[in-house]
Parts: structure tokens; C-alpha cells; sequence
């Protein structure tokens, strides 16, 4: 979807986690990377429980060149993972902090 289209949902007022999640996806797609975590950061704001922003900002960091930001989304992510027993999130994230700890090495 074209994120200007979802941004511009939300400056009328339907800003949501599903909203900032969307226009977070659709920027970190185009590689509009600070834009994309700007939407994802404002996304685990309105719901820090759900483990999908947490996700995609991870991937967002990293792909921005901040390992550190990266590992702390997916750090998190994982916990919300972990509290809503979300097998899958916890096995993805698990896993791209494999991969962080090993280019580290």
C-alpha cells in the first residue's frame, strides 16, 4: 500500500497501532528508513504488547545501521512474544539476534 495514503489517514485523526504499523511497513518496503521507524516507534507506543512492530523496527534499525537499536526493538519484541506466548515471534526474533551476535563476533 502507498504510505502516503495511510499517512495521510492518520494526520485526519485515525492514528492506530494498525496505522503506524501499515505506514511502518510501507516505508521500511520503499527504504525510507528513518520515516519507517519514526511509524514503528510511535506503533509500540500505542501497543508495547503486540510483538509485530517490535519486529519490523528491529529490522528497520538494522537495516539503518543501528545494531544496538536493532537488538533493543528485538529485545523487547521478545518479551511481548514471550507474555502473549507467541511461539513464532519468539522463534523469528530469536533468531535474527542470533544472527546480530555473530556479525558482532
Amino acid at each position: 500500500m502507498d504510505p502516503k495514503v495511510i499517512e495521510k489517514l492518520i494526520d485526519q485523526g485515525r492514528d492506530s497501532y494498525e496505522a503506524r504499523l501499515a505506514a511502518g511497513q510501507a516505508r521500511l518496503k520503499a527504504g525510507d528508513l528513518d520515516r519507517a521507524i519514526d511509524h514503528l516507534q510511535k506503533a509500540t507506543a500505542h501497543k508495547p504488547e503486540q510483538t509485530m512492530a517490535w519486529q519490523e523496527l528491529g529490522k528497520a534499525r538494522n537495516e539503518s545501521g543501528d545494531a544496538d537499536g536493532a537488538r533493543a526493538a528485538w529485545e523487547r519484541g521478545l518479551k511481548a512474544a514471550g507474555a502473549n506466548g507467541d511461539k513464532q515471534a519468539e522463534k523469528v526474533i530469536t533468531v535474527w539476534l542470533r544472527r546480530l551476535d555473530r556479525r558482532d563476533d
